[in-house]
């Protein structure tokens, strides 16, 4: 899995348990609908680091807090306990 493809999963993954759209992520982020759409189907082969960033701060998120799941193991080769 690529690091797009984890990101787009990490993020629906949160939007789901949260029971929160991709709309209303939109809205918090100021990131329009075809960048938000190209980054959550892994349409692009990297990812803008600062548009990360602004997704893991609307989320209320901290950067490590995101990156700790297991969908990143396969990317990163850290202890995610």
């Amino acid at each position: 899995m690529t690091i797009s493809e984890s990101i787009s999963k990490r993020v629906r993954g949160i939007l789901r348990q949260r029971k929160m759209s991709i709309y209303k992520l939109e809205m918090l982020t100021g990131i329009c609908h075809g960048t938000m759409s190209c980054l959550l189907n892994s349409r692009y082969n990297s990812c803008n680091i600062k548009t990360v960033f602004i997704i893991i701060e609307a989320l209320g998120l901290t950067i490590p807090e995101f990156f700790q799941d297991e969908v990143f193991s396969d990317i990163f080769e850290f202890d995610l306990d």
